[in-house]
Formats: C-alpha cells, sequence, structure tokens
C-alpha cells in the first residue's frame, strides 16, 4: 500500500523504544496519541481557532507498529457543524526494517470542537 499522493501528512514520527507495550510492540495508546495529534492539525486549520477532542467515533487497529517504523498519518476534514469538526485519519508504518514496505495500521475518525480562549464552543469560520 502507498501513501496517498497527493497529500502530505499532518505528522510523521519514528516508534521508539519507550513506546512499547510488555510485548515489545508500539503501544496502542501511543498510536491513539499520534492519530489524534494528526487530526487536531486539520481540525485546527479549519476552525481558525483552538479545538478540542470531543469523541472518537471509531478507531481500528489494522497492523501492529514496531519500534523503528516511521509512522505516517494523513487527516482530512469529512464533515464541519457549527462548532464541530469531523476528521477522517489513516496512519501507515514504514518498515524501515524491511525494506521501506509501507503499510496502513490504523484508520479513525475523531470530532473537535472549535473552543474560544475561555475553553468555550465557539462557531467554525465559514470559508
Amino acid at each position: 500500500m502507498q501513501f496517498p499522493k497527493d497529500k502530505q501528512p499532518a505528522i510523521r514520527v519514528f516508534a521508539m523504544p519507550a513506546d512499547t507495550n510488555s510485548k515489545g510492540d508500539i503501544f496502542g495508546g501511543w498510536l491513539m496519541s499520534q492519530v489524534d495529534l494528526a487530526g487536531s492539525v486539520a481540525a485546527y486549520r479549519r476552525a481558525g481557532s483552538r479545538v478540542a477532542t470531543v469523541a472518537v467515533n471509531n478507531f481500528q487497529f489494522i497492523k501492529p507498529v514496531f519500534v523503528g517504523d516511521l509512522v505516517s498519518i494523513f487527516s482530512d476534514v469529512i464533515k464541519v457543524g457549527t462548532t464541530s469538526i469531523q476528521v477522517s485519519i489513516q496512519a501507515f508504518s514504514e518498515r524501515v526494517a524491511k525494506g521501506n514496505e509501507t503499510l496502513l495500521v490504523a484508520e479513525a475518525t475523531l470530532t473537535y470542537v472549535a473552543i474560544d480562549d475561555n475553553h468555550r464552543p465557539t462557531p467554525v469560520k465559514t470559508i
């Protein structure tokens, strides 16, 4: 599988030994955190203000991530409400130790809400 050719990742990070579970694989919570960060990039850009995560609508772990993998996460706004933004996210791992094989490792949909300086919902800017 290849990355989306017409897009840049929202974030890109190497999976490190400190991110492993007791079996030596990358901890699922670490990947969820990276996915949330990548989703917030798209939501922030669309909102034109701070955003807060309000829901993980779905999250699917497809393949494990291993130490040394280069994880690239892509995010797309798929729905905009008055104050909310729903984002579709795909995470890919490049298996650096295996000749840069690229695998889809997770897919998710998260919802963010635009917030003001008092942490209250605020309308998403119109484009």
